[in-house]
């Protein structure tokens, strides 16, 4: 093991944990040298098991024997750097979860022909900027069968640290991809859309039309006002989640999980 204990947050390798902003570790100018943190050894774990190369690990003096040694055990070749919980709860940015971070490096990003060919179902989040909503949007589609998500520019980054933890490793289970054509361009990849929106010819989604498309994409707008109206007038279908008590709409993640339980491609078998 490649154990390197520090006294100081300013100690060489260490800024990756510490100094650098999202924004600096994601690295757009220079997407192959982009990093991204994974906290805490399950996340880690499932982010290892996944193909994610590890570059560093910073975690408590107790953890290299306790929770973090497995994930130190397949990570051999790289610097694990510990301190005393004081030091490392003064990290900046960053509150530990179970005391162990590892950085990894960014993989290539897919195409979105990669993530269309051969799926069924996938989730299109539009302009959605809340770290836990994406995180809870992953952690939906990873469980309910969602083949791939696509987001557009505007949207927060998946790899973001707490998407990441917030998905539970979910990210590093879905295929995924930055969209780099207008929403209404995935017809010309097979796929029916359908706006999740409230509007006077919304159909429920539950609708027997709906569900038995073959190859639906499924769009998710920002939390605050929703798709766009251009987004909901070129999609195929706009289509509601039937609500009690005068209640009009779901947080986009709850919204998100429901769509993905009623639309998954088990619909299509029993169809």
């Amino acid at each position: 093991m490649n154990i390197v204990e520090i006294s100081s947050l300013n100690h060489p390798g260490v800024e990756i944990f510490s100094t650098l902003t999202e924004a600096q570790l994601r690295n757009r100018l220079e997407p192959e040298k982009g990093i991204f943190i994974a906290e805490s050894p399950k996340v880690i774990d499932v982010a290892l098991n996944a193909g994610f190369e590890p570059l560093a690990i910073l975690c408590e003096n107790r953890h290299i024997t306790g929770d973090a040694s497995q994930i130190i055990d397949k990570c051999r070749d790289i610097p694990v750097y510990t301190g005393p919980r004081e030091l490392l709860a003064t990290l900046t940015g960053y509150t530990l979860t179970r005391g162990v971070l590892c950085a990894m490096k960014r993989p290539s990003y897919p195409s979105v022909e990669n993530i269309c060919n051969g799926a069924e179902r996938i989730a299109v989040v539009d302009s959605v900027t809340d770290t836990t909503n994406i995180g809870a949007i992953f952690r939906s589609a990873a469980a309910l069968g969602i083949d791939g998500v696509l987001l557009t520019p505007t949207s927060c980054d998946p790899l973001n640290r707490r998407a990441v933890r917030v998905s539970m490793g979910s990210v590093f289970l879905v295929p995924w991809a930055w969209l780099d054509r207008p929403i209404s361009g995935l017809k010309d990849l097979g796929f029916k859309t359908v706006a999740l929106a409230l509007t006077d010819k919304s159909v429920s989604i539950d609708d027997p039309v709906l569900n038995k498309e073959p190859k639906l994409a499924m769009i998710f707008g920002t939390e605050g006002d929703g798709l766009a109206k251009e987004v909901i007038s070129n999609a195929d279908y706009t289509a509601k989640i039937p609500m009690s008590h005068g209640v009009d709409s779901l947080n986009v993640a709850a919204a998100s999980a429901v769509a993905f339980w009623q639309l998954r491609k088990k619909n299509n078998e029993q169809g």
